[in-house]
């Protein structure tokens, strides 16, 4: 189950306080919605979803209708506070599986964000995809909605693989799901995941090889995670499944950003690949970048002028605020500034863009010696830390935790 920190209780009208109006201007504005529903609730996931057995389908029906009314109020909240009209420069469904949602209702939360905030051209317009939850039809109405990419969850193209992660898709439905994207025009990535109890580097080869095919403009890699109180968590606690290996992690990440590099993919974040600049996930990079979003839907998480806050988890009870028109977020948390700056060297270090030396310094952050050793040890370029800028080595991708902990000293 997904542990949300602690803070204080958020205000039932949503109102964001004036400090977060600071340097607004050098900000972009970016929304996600959360669509908590899934067919199957995998043993590995500590998301804040729900199957229909847990929670029924009434919430699920009517959930456009609800999750419109937490955009109006955004609307309302942003401009009490005295934010200024801002464009939205990406848009993100995630889940859970929003394409549980009939087409219709995720192009009618589309078409109200978009007139409520200026969507920009360029943006990005992403929903993620279980395989087997579209056909073409589907695929076609989302691109006639106005969603521009489309993010199918693969995790793993052996079966056996798929049995332990406890994915019901059909392996061969993501090559043919990715050939109905392209063929209407949506860009196309997939989301992997390595280190399954089982899982062997071949294995995992396999994978990639498979990802590889498809040709899609975007790969996700991330390592498996056994999170406190999932399914997998008991697993492993019992012995019924083995505890993955950081070892053989280490190797699987490796192997990745070999193969995918010779593919024509670079890594622009630890778990992200594309192949260009222009394909990388905007949305992510708003996120690594500190940037303000609004999250909408149960459990949905929101950023804005180091003010964070968090919705109510369950459906339904995320439904009954928005009936009696009171803000959905359950609690909030105000982050000063040095802890801002902490934050800051934790998500930029991760992209390819990395992050300004002269600015590490100016925190008290990076001392020469630090920096030396980071070198030594081969974990961030020599060159562009000479030029002014710590970028990771593949090796210090792999480390990366370690090689924050060494810039802020």
């Amino acid at each position: 189950m997904v542990q949300f920190p602690k803070g204080e209780i958020a205000p039932a009208d949503g109102s964001i306080p004036e400090s977060a109006l600071v340097d607004v201007e050098t900000r972009t504005f970016h929304a996600y919605v959360h669509v908590p529903y899934c067919e199957v609730k995998c043993g590995y996931c500590d998301f804040n979803t729900y199957t229909a057995d847990e929670i029924g389908t009434s919430t699920q029906g009517n959930f456009a209708k609800t999750l419109i009314s937490e955009i109006e109020l955004a609307e309302q909240v942003l401009e009490t506070s005295g934010f200024p009209k801002r464009e939205c420069t990406s848009v993100f469904f995630g889940g859970g599986t929003p394409t549980m949602l009939p087409a219709s209702n995720l192009i009618e939360m589309l078409a109200k964000l978009k007139s409520t905030f200026r969507i920009s051209e360029d943006a990005d317009i992403t929903t993620e995809a279980n395989p087997d939850s579209v056909d073409e039809e589907y695929i076609a109405a989302l691109k006639a909605g106005g969603f521009n990419r489309i993010s199918f969850g693969m995790q793993s193209a052996v079966p056996h693989v798929l049995k332990v992660l406890e994915r019901t898709h059909k392996p061969e439905n993501v090559g043919k799901v990715v050939g109905f994207a392209k063929a209407v025009g949506l860009a196309t990535s997939v989301d992997l995941i390595y280190g399954a109890p089982g899982e062997s580097l071949d294995d995992w080869r396999q994978t990639l090889e498979a990802a590889i095919a498809l040709d899609t403009d975007h790969i996700s890699a991330y390592s498996l995670i056994v999170e406190p109180g999932t399914k997998l968590a008991r697993q492993v606690r019992l012995g019924e499944v083995p505890e993955p290996s950081d070892d053989m992690h280490a190797d699987m990440y490796e192997l990745t950003e070999v193969l995918l590099s010779q593919a024509g993919f670079f890594n622009y974040e630890v778990s992200n690949w594309s192949k260009s600049v222009k394909e990388r996930s905007g949305h992510n990079m708003a996120y690594w970048k500190s940037m303000d979003w609004w999250g909408f839907g149960p459990g949905a998480h929101s950023h804005v002028g180091g003010v964070r806050w968090w919705n109510v988890k369950n459906p339904a009870a995320y439904s009954d605020r928005m009936k009696a028109g009171v803000s959905p977020a359950l609690e909030r948390e105000i982050i000063d500034h040095e802890n801002r700056d902490i934050e800051k060297v934790m998500l930029e270090t991760r992209i390819s863009d990395g992050i300004s030396l002269d600015w590490l310094k100016s925190k008290g952050f990076a001392d020469s010696a630090a920096v030396a050793g980071l070198i030594a040890d081969q974990l961030i370029e020599a060159q562009t830390a000479i030029k002014g800028t710590i970028v990771l080595t593949a090796k210090g991708r792999l480390l990366a935790d370690s090689v924050v902990l060494k810039l802020l000293g």
